[in-house]
């Protein structure tokens, strides 16, 4: 059987169940280790290209508006692929191809393969789309004893909290910053199991544009940053905007210097392993003095006054 990913998470997914081998054609924006080793077969008109978060926004904007994609397939080298399926995704038709746009392309190909659409809403659908993926790679057993794993290390997150008796953070988390967009979906579920409360946040819903004062006046305790399909460090380059609002220097999360900024794989990109770094990195910045800094994941955020 030979797979093509049309979604980050999915590439993942695929390589953290070591079923990789029959993976080709992923997207530009998989991760690192798939791009080295498998044929990207999505690509965007953007890559290469350095915008400003509100430019990238205006972008997105404009091409939903139209109807145009940003997004494109390289029906050829997919051709030459030949997958027999394709997991594509609805999540989100502004930052990823969608299944509308995968549709189109495949439905072209001398053999068209199965589309598979991964859609979470909630952190309880990422689990059972690991299912769905080893299912449909003939590999269910595997899926199963991966989601069990991953589950029984939350567990043992919210048992010692619990053990603990901690109290919950006031805590919100940015999924964009210019302009400035709450979490959604499965992020308020991470931060719940972490042992925090973002009461700006969408769960299982879309993230939307949030006023600011909205913000200074719910003024968390832990303000967490992690814009979609940004790295801190790229993060870092736009805090200039959330330093020029006013009353950002009067914020609780400012003056007890509890800002950081996280790699936006621990979040918007849901794959099931990377969503449990997230929440195990979220524990400790809630409740350092009950969780020890999780072991291998030093690098993928940072206090934003340490830095």
């Amino acid at each position: 059987m030979k797979v093509s990913s049309f979604m980050p998470a999915v590439t993942q997914i695929i390589y953290d169940l070591g079923l990789q081998n029959s993976l080709d054609g992923i997207t530009f924006e998989c991760p690192q280790i798939a791009l080295k080793e498998k044929t990207p077969v999505v690509r965007c008109v953007l890559e290469g290209k350095n915008y400003t978060s509100d430019e990238i926004n205006t972008l997105f904007s404009k091409s939903k508006a139209t109807g145009e994609s940003l997004y494109f397939v390289d029906e050829e080298a997919l051709g030459k692929i030949a997958p027999d399926v394709v997991f594509t995704q609805d999540v989100c038709d502004v930052c990823q191809i969608d299944t509308e746009c995968a549709s189109l392309a495949v439905n072209k190909l001398e053999k068209i393969p199965e589309l598979i659409s991964i859609t979470p809403q909630s952190l309880e659908d990422v689990f059972d789309n690991v299912l769905t993926i080893a299912k449909a790679m003939e590999q269910e057993e595997l899926g199963k004893t991966h989601v069990a794993f991953l589950k029984n290390k939350i567990a043992k997150i919210v048992d010692q909290q619990r053990a603990a008796r901690v109290m919950p953070k006031s805590v919100m988390l940015l999924e964009w910053i210019d302009p400035l967009f709450n979490c959604g979906h499965w992020i308020p579920h991470q931060i719940g199991y972490a042992g925090g409360i973002d009461l700006l946040s969408h769960p299982s819903g879309d993230s939307i544009v949030i006023d600011w004062h909205k913000i200074v006046k719910y003024n968390p305790e832990v303000l967490v940053i992690a814009p979609c399909g940004y790295t801190k460090e790229r993060t870092l380059e736009d805090m200039k905007f959330l330093e020029a609002k006013p009353e950002w220097n009067s914020l609780r999360a400012v003056q007890n210097k509890q800002v950081y900024l996280a790699d936006f794989d621990m979040f918007t990109q849901s794959s099931a392993s990377t969503l449990v770094d997230g929440i195990e990195v979220l524990a400790h910045i809630f409740h350092p003095s009950v969780f020890t800094e999780p072991k291998g994941l030093e690098h993928k955020y940072c206090n934003y006054f340490k830095i």
